[in-house]
């Protein structure tokens, strides 16, 4: 439990940084929320992307939570990036049945957004098995995600503008 509280400052960090980044995505989508919606592949992305920041959110504000032991804190990070990659699996199947192949890779536009959640699986697996190493998977998958939300988002801004 005392290493768990010992990235409180971490957390407390990301759970700001992503309440505000997932409120500043989703006012930005709801600008232009009539063209993505006409867009299946797009919607898809951005809700995985926001899952993303969701997961970021959650997972670092159960860390804060007082006297959690390192067993449930892992079991719940390892549901919540489950829930977070069931987002990214509706979004690669919208990729992949989108013709559109002229803006990049399917698989690459599906990978990044399994990352973030594969990390808290790790992280999850490692802390609930008795290591705390799962704690820095944990900040690395809280970084990922919200680097991976903020490069789908913009990718959604922008491609709905074509």
């Amino acid at each position: 439990m005392e290493q768990i509280a010992a990235w409180s400052e971490f957390n407390v960090a990301m759970v700001g940084a992503t309440a505000a980044l997932a409120g500043l995505v989703i006012v930005a989508a709801s600008v232009n929320i009539g063209d993505i919606i006409k867009a299946e592949s797009l919607t898809a992305r951005l809700a995985a992307g926001i899952a993303s920041l969701v997961l970021a959110l959650a997972g670092s504000a159960i860390g804060l939570v007082p006297g959690i032991a390192p067993v449930p804190y892992g079991a719940i990070l390892i549901v919540l990036a489950l829930c977070a990659a069931a987002f990214q699996v509706q979004a690669t199947r919208r990729i992949f049945q989108h013709a559109d192949t002229a803006h990049g890779s399917r698989l690459g536009k599906s990978a990044v957004g399994f990352i973030a959640p594969l990390a808290y699986v790790i992280g999850g697996a490692l802390l609930t098995a008795g290591s705390t190493a799962g704690l820095m998977w944990f900040a690395a998958g809280c970084v990922i995600a919200i680097v991976a939300a903020l490069l789908v988002s913009w990718i959604v801004l922008v491609e709905v503008l074509r």
